[in-house]
């Protein structure tokens, strides 16, 4: 039911994500950029400063960027001008140069203490770099100038802040929250922080004060009913059902609802989807999200129809041809699955498609055409040569097709003579028909090309021990390996291993 859940929330969560800027998009920013270097300055610049501002705004109007940023950067150390630093730090920000926008903002902090929108700026930039403790003064600032602040991000890596420093953020925000008690997002990220300790019912009363003011926050519903599961309550989900009666076009909530359910009662996780669907009949997130529920509560067929309209509206093909391949494997019906499987493309299914097609032709005894698949996979998908090699040599070995296996790996070799993960793959498999001597040969070669790596060293110190009686060389090759990872579980095995072989054994 977890692994449901995940994959469900990664389906429907994609329809939230923020696409990359268009030129369009660009030109608006660029417009407004321009608009802001073109507003008269409160002082007279320095004439060293006249032409690299004019070089910049004419980059901005050639869509030049790099230079235009470039030249604002200088310009606004130099100046140290409120309005240029402003300015700049809107650019880093429109271009997603997240280390300049922080020290943009910095400055323009620095210059014009009190700016709301330079607080607020800083703020967000300070939590995306997980300096919360530091964002806190800044969001306050700009929630008393008027701004409306979003608290609840202060808690972004909350888990990672040290004991000194989440007792410093927990009281400087109970102190905002006495000196703003009805402010929402505050009372949300209290009840947020009483939850993190475990404090339920103290999170509860912070969520009751908050609907007092505001109904039916959703962030609160949300995390209300997630409280009330923990709880075991008997009606966790009463506020949320009564949010989307009071609003069923709620799309959003409705959403967060239905991959709740999934984790406790798939039959009204399915109905929720289902009325999102019909409300959004083209979205093809909430068709695969409904596919796959379906296929959870084994109703294949409706799982098939779901995946077949995605198809239609080739949306979400990679996944609908890989979840058709596996309904199809599933009931018995290995020519089909291959069909589907073979039409998944280079996309976050492509490895595992090509696992079950290749398992599928490999146990039908079809090695040859399991071979010119994975060669014609190799030549469309360049960038995937080095693991479609191993995938293909590891199905072999599962089937105990060693000698194919090797064929494989010789192949892949020949072409990547430097890859360690193919020849540590051919080295185990050296091991495993007693080919000591090649063995050795491959995990050497990737010693002198990585002579830290601990893996291959381990590896050949532990077969020494193992197999052969060179117990000086198989010693001095584990001790490496355990100077440069003493903690590492394999690496200490072989040392008692190679301890015991010695007939060591009190320090084994």
């Amino acid at each position: 039911m977890s692994r449901l859940l995940v994959i469900v929330t990664a389906c429907v969560l994609l329809t939230a994500c923020a696409s990359p800027a268009t030129i369009t998009q660009k030109d608006l920013a660029a417009q407004a950029a321009v608009a802001d270097a073109a507003e008269p300055p409160e002082r007279p610049f320095p004439g060293d400063s006249l032409y690299p501002l004019l070089v910049a705004e004419f980059a901005l109007r050639r869509r030049d960027y790099d230079v235009a940023l470039d030249n604002y950067l200088t310009q606004s150390r130099i100046l140290r001008d409120a309005g240029v630093s402003a300015h700049t730090t809107h650019l880093t920000q429109f271009m997603q140069r997240e280390p300049e926008a922080l020290g943009a903002a910095e400055l323009w902090v620095e210059l014009d203490p009190d700016n709301v929108e330079a607080n607020g700026t800083l703020a967000s930039l300070l939590v995306r770099q997980g300096r919360t403790v530091e964002a806190l003064p800044h969001l306050a600032l700009a929630e008393r100038g008027g701004a409306q602040a979003n608290f609840p991000t202060l808690l972004n890596g909350f888990n990672q802040l040290n004991e000194q420093q989440r007792a410093k953020l927990v009281g400087g925000i109970n102190e905002l929250a006495a000196e703003f008690p009805d402010n929402t997002p505050l009372l949300l990220t209290q009840a947020l922080i009483h939850t993190e300790y475990n404090q339920y019912d103290l999170a509860l009363d912070k969520l009751d004060k908050l609907f007092d003011l505001e109904p039916y926050q959703p962030q609160a519903i949300l995390l209300e009913a997630k409280i009330l599961l923990t709880v075991d309550a008997k009606k966790p989900f009463a506020r949320l059902q009564q949010a989307l009666q009071e609003n069923p076009q709620d799309k959003r909530l409705r959403l967060q609802y239905g991959r709740l359910l999934t984790a406790s009662d798939m039959a009204a996780a399915q109905q929720q989807f289902e009325i999102l669907s019909m409300q959004s009949p083209r979205d093809g997130d909430l068709l695969l999200s409904l596919a796959l529920i379906n296929r959870e509560v084994g109703d294949d067929l409706a799982a098939k129809a779901y995946l077949n309209q995605l198809l239609a509206l080739e949306q979400r093909m990679d996944e609908a041809h890989f979840y058709l391949g596996s309904i199809a494997e599933d009931a018995g019906n290995p020519q089909e699955a291959v069909s589907q499987y073979m039409q998944v493309q280079d996309s976050r299914e492509f490895l595992a498609a090509n696992n079950r097609l290749g398992r599928i032709l490999i146990a039908a005894g079809q090695l040859q055409r399991s071979r010119t698949w994975f060669n014609q996979q190799r030549e469309e998908n360049p960038g995937r040569r080095e693991t479609l090699y191993g995938l293909e040599a590891d199905l072999l070995v599962q089937a105990r097709a060693q000698d194919a296996a090797v064929q494989v790996l010789n192949q892949a070799l020949a072409e990547m003579p430097a890859s360690t993960s193919l020849l540590y793959a051919r080295s185990l498999l050296r091991e495993q028909q007693g080919d000591l001597v090649r063995m050795e040969k491959d995990l050497r070669a990737i010693i002198a090309s990585d002579p830290n790596n601990t893996t291959a060293i381990n590896a050949l110190g532990y077969t020494l021990a193992n197999r052969t009686e060179r117990y000086t060389e198989a010693m001095a090759l584990i001790s490496q390996a355990l100077a440069l990872d003493p903690d590492e579980p394999a690496i200490l095995d072989s040392m008692g291993w190679v301890l015991y072989r010695t007939g060591r054994y009190e320090e084994a």
